[in-house]
């Protein structure tokens, strides 16, 4: 069955261009061109990838991937005409997976389209729905996290890196290691931003965030979670 992907992009030159490649490569191709339409056509698609252009009437790009964030998993490839490295690092903020600069090639993003694609098919699959470790629960299928039976405030990469951690307890990783797995391996930002997150993380999981008993500082090397 061919894979479904969502243009959601307000240049009717650029959305036929890609429905064009798209479609070249074996994809069905719904599109889409403003936030609200977009945000519809998701949830009644369910698409197995999304692109999203950043700047969109009605509700931009930035919107819709908050609010899809919270209901579904789809990867999302952002879609961008801004040079700004801010704009970049909110949408991956955010829950998106990848991002392409206008103008880009074609080649570019089919890669990449590609890459995103491969990467959801070889997630795992056969998983228990919820994760526990002690106090702590993680509900997979409503991504959601839960403390003492109390609901966690988390952001989009707060929540990845509590799941990366806990299937993944007792092993070490470095910054690298932990930005690769879950920022990506073209992530615009440096290391800082893991232990920035493992900061905000702390604040949520831990007694006491300054003497951290859960996600544990490896010196020299980065950070290892004790379920």
């Amino acid at each position: 069955m061919a894979k479904k992907i969502l243009v959601v992009d307000d240049e009717p030159t650029l959305v036929a261009t890609l429905r064009y490649n798209l479609e070249r490569e074996g994809y069905e191709v719904i599109t889409a061109s403003d936030g609200e339409s977009g945000l519809s056509a998701a949830r009644e698609s369910r698409p197995d990838l999304l692109l999203l252009d950043l700047m969109l009437p009605v509700l931009d790009g930035l919107e819709v991937c908050r609010i899809l964030r919270r209901e579904m998993t789809v990867p999302i490839l952002m879609l961008t005409a801004k040079a700004e490295e801010v704009d970049k690092v909110v949408g991956l903020e955010l829950g998106a997976d990848d991002y392409v600069t206008k103008p880009f090639s074609m080649r570019e993003l089919l890669a990449r389209v590609r890459a995103l694609l491969r990467r959801a098919e070889t997630a795992p699959a056969a998983e228990a729905e919820v994760l526990a470790t002690g106090d702590l629960q993680v509900d997979l299928r409503r991504r959601e996290a839960s403390r003492h039976g109390r609901a966690l405030a988390l952001k989009p990469k707060e929540y990845e890196l509590l799941v990366f951690f806990v299937r993944n307890r007792g092993r070490a990783f470095t910054r690298d290691e932990i930005l690769n797995q879950i920022w990506g391996y073209d992530f615009v930002g440096d290391t800082r931003t893991v232990d920035v997150h493992i900061r905000w993380l702390r604040q949520k999981i831990e007694e006491e965030p300054a003497k951290p008993a859960r996600l544990i500082t490896i010196r020299g090397v980065g950070y290892r979670f004790e379920g």
